[in-house]
């Protein structure tokens, strides 16, 4: 199924693509009040799999929390919503965003007369940043815009309003003539890309930016840990200064739509030997190859249609 066909969970019933409409003064057009989450399902010899449905639900009422946005369903309910609209579709493969927003009632910045809607979308979708990047990897540049300071907007929430400064930093680099840019923090040290949390690999050791940089707690992020310890790989937390990747031997984006994408050039720097390093293909492998069900899902992130 092509994006823009199909049907759309829309506050409990699903309605066809085009009429999964809002009022036009709603307040989530004007004021960007909304939160939302994105996953992908994938087709495994055992059947079509949603990766780690629970974590994305758990940080969608997370970030609805942190924004005071009360969602009028129960996890359960909102999870099998989700598996219900990738069966309706009938889809083996897909991207899938669950989102909450509000809604039609009274204009201004106070939200809290709006009501809380939800919706859930799939469609198929492939590679993020482009066909064969997971093997060729991309090209970055350290975006001029900062991810905010502390205590302006909240990085731990997933939240529509967010995402503002990764478009300024997403059309930045594509104008510049490269695939994606890397946010630094309010400090200077390196929070993260547009959509994706980053990594890098020096000496066997693979690091990343704190939590406290100004980064999404990835769900794919807190995947790779799992990983590396189950490999057996040194993986660390540190500030990182802009300068650790162009020195880097590797350094790669994950997320769930860019799942592990190598960045083979920054700021016109070859990275390493300038191809996908062997720790990011190692790590890549091993998390494909579960998504995938072709290895023991030994950590039970699969969720079966």
């Amino acid at each position: 199924m092509t994006f823009g066909k199909g049907k759309i969970w829309y506050d409990g019933k699903f309605v066809e693509w085009s009429e999964a409409t809002t009022h036009i003064l709603s307040h989530v057009i004007h004021y960007g009040s909304s939160v939302f989450e994105g996953m992908r399902c994938y087709k495994t010899p055992k059947g079509s799999a949603i990766f780690r449905m629970k974590a994305h639900i758990d940080r969608l009422y997370d970030s609805a929390k942190i924004y005071r946005m009360e969602i009028p369903f129960s996890k359960e309910e909102f999870c099998n919503a989700i598996l219900e609209t990738v069966r309706v579709n009938e889809l083996e493969e897909c991207y899938i965003r669950p989102f909450v927003f509000r809604g039609y009632g009274k204009m201004g910045v106070n939200p809290l007369d709006n009501p809380v809607l939800c919706a859930i979308a799939a469609w198929e979708w492939g590679e993020y940043l482009g066909e064969g990047v997971l093997k060729k990897g991309i090209s970055v540049r350290i975006s001029s815009w900062n991810r905010p300071a502390p205590n302006t907007f909240p990085s731990l929430a997933k939240a529509g309003g967010n995402y503002l400064n990764s478009q300024l930093i997403k059309m930045e680099a594509i104008q510049d003539g490269f695939d994606e840019g890397i946010a630094l923090d309010s400090y200077g040290y390196v929070s993260e890309g547009s959509g994706e949390n980053i990594f890098m690999v020096r000496n066997g050791v693979i690091f990343t930016p704190p939590t406290s940089s100004s980064i999404l707690p990835g769900i794919t992020r807190h995947s790779i840990f799992v990983l590396a310890r189950d490999l057996k790989i040194r993986i660390e937390q540190h500030l990182l200064p802009r300068e650790a990747l162009y020195i880097a031997d590797e350094v790669f984006f994950t997320g769930t739509a860019a799942e592990v994408t190598p960045i083979t050039k920054i700021d016109n720097i070859t990275i390493g030997k300038g191809v996908r390093g062997p720790m990011t293909e190692r790590i890549q492998a091993e998390f494909l190859r579960i998504l995938r069900g072709e290895t023991e899902d030994r950590h039970n992130w699969l969720t079966y249609i």
